[in-house]
């Protein structure tokens, strides 16, 4: 039940019904089973290893608070083992066979699984490490009610796509009920409207480009790399919006996940805005366990590729996702050298000037969207392909006939500069009048009804990871 389905929207009115009208822990227990059904009308199969990660890491975290020394971490090697082991038999296991295979010349058609990725199982896997690393660290006591824990891993507005809730941020939420008011309608009938319009309205109509570029259709690849660059902002931050104000509307608030990215001065900052839940876990989990930038420059720099790298391919078992983590590394290695060459040489006060902030933007969103190229192509040739394409002359023709490809950048950046701080949004949230509020609400649905591409089915792009 995707998101922008008419299905999903009678689930979600009808789910939100029933949770208001029950008592606290019945209607936890209500979201889990709605939860389950939402998750399994991809593929009700899938419903039985959700059910298997919630009990092993439930029963891992239990035993960890249990144990100290040895045994605590020998439990926390247990818990990330068994979710790194899921993780890597349906996303990775045909990647490696067929990595070996080419490398050593095998024939691999004999040697292939028939493995069904799982929706999501990515963000699944990746809270239950998060889960068991902050019982280890004391960090967060052992959830003890099953319930409670079985919410946190199948809670559905987040649970195909993410965001990646943090423990810490989740579970504390659920020691009380909070009442629903009209700030929090308000803030989530908003986020669901500007998500849909992002994805329907924006995303939608940048896809067709995108794929026809990649494709090898009649579109310049400079069009089509711009495209994709729109279309995975406003996808994803779409999708988040969605379900953050589902959330909210139940209840529950979710942190952001973006900030404006495309936004950023350099590139240490776009990964402060973009995927933030993503890029918190990769520095929390992985990047400091590894040591960080504790022990020196050469150490530092080596923990960047190392966590950049394994992030590209945390996005999908592909050898064109880890060119594009190890291109971000690169990127983080070379901002970091920029900037202590900069400060060595006393020119901060220049490099920093207000004048320049539009140049460094434009700068960074050039570094990023070409980094897009091994995301979006098919593999190692595609990118080869799409890199040699994009020194071709600009056909400027095809901006004059397509205007949606630089009217979309340039409206966005129009919005980004009239609300800025997003006063205008929180206007309508907190001081609007209801009056006012329900003709913004009628003109949204109005402009989604003009420009929204609901002609074809376009899934979200973060399902597949």
């Amino acid at each position: 039940m995707p998101f922008d389905t008419l299905g999903y929207w009678i689930f979600f009115t009808g789910a939100l019904l029933l949770l208001w009208s029950l008592r606290d822990r019945p209607a936890k227990m209500a979201l889990v089973a709605l939860s389950y059904v939402f998750y399994g009308a991809w593929d009700w199969r899938f419903c039985a290893l959700l059910a298997l990660s919630t009990a092993v890491n439930y029963a891992l975290g239990r035993l960890m608070e249990a144990r100290a020394g040895g045994a605590r971490k020998r439990a926390l090697a247990l818990a990330v083992g068994f979710n790194l082991a899921l993780l890597g038999y349906f996303k990775y296991c045909n990647f490696f066979i067929q990595s070996f295979a080419a490398l050593f010349g095998w024939d691999d058609q004999g040697l292939l699984l028939n493995i069904v990725l799982p929706v999501g199982i990515s963000f699944v896997t990746f809270e239950g490490i998060a889960y068991a690393t902050d019982v280890y660290r004391r960090q967060l006591p052992a959830v003890r009610d099953p319930v409670d824990f079985a919410l946190f891993i199948s809670f559905f507005p987040h649970l195909v796509a993410g965001p990646i809730i943090r423990p810490t941020d989740f579970f504390p939420q659920l020691a009380a009920r909070a009442m629903l008011t009209s700030e929090d309608s308000r803030w989530g009938l908003r986020e669901i409207l500007k998500g849909l319009i992002k994805k329907l309205a924006l995303a939608n109509y940048c896809a067709p480009i995108a794929d026809a570029a990649f494709g090898g259709g009649a579109v310049p690849m400079w069009a089509g790399v711009l495209a994709f660059s729109m279309q995975i902002y406003f996808d994803f931050s779409g999708y988040t919006d969605i379900a953050r104000g589902c959330a909210r509307l139940l209840g529950y608030r979710f942190p952001p996940n973006f900030e404006r990215p495309y936004l950023s001065t350099n590139i240490t900052d776009f990964w402060r805005r973009w995927h933030i839940s993503l890029s918190f876990w990769l520095r929390d989990y992985l990047y400091i366990s590894l040591g960080g930038n504790r022990r020196g420059a050469a150490r530092t720099y080596a923990n960047l590729i190392i966590v950049m790298g394994l992030g590209g391919l945390w996005h999908g078992a592909s050898w064109n996702f880890a060119i594009w983590g190890l291109y971000h590394g690169a990127l983080l290695i070379g901002h970091r050298g920029w900037r202590q060459l900069v400060e060595s040489l006393g020119w901060a006060r220049v490099v920093d000037q207000p004048l320049l902030r539009p140049l460094w933007i434009a700068c960074t969103f050039a570094w990023v969207s070409l980094g897009w190229v091994p995301f979006r192509a098919e593999d190692l040739a595609g990118t080869a392909a799409a890199f040699s394409a994009l020194w071709a002359p600009p056909d400027l023709g095809f901006a004059a006939s397509h205007w949606g490809i630089w009217l979309i950048p340039l409206l966005t950046l129009a919005w980004c500069a009239i609300d800025r701080g997003r006063r205008v949004q929180d206007w309508i949230v907190q001081r609007a009048s209801l009056a006012s509020t329900a003709i913004i609400g009628a003109l949204a649905l109005l402009g989604l009804e003009i420009f929204g591409q609901f002609d074809t089915q376009i899934p979200f792009v973060y399902f597949q990871f």
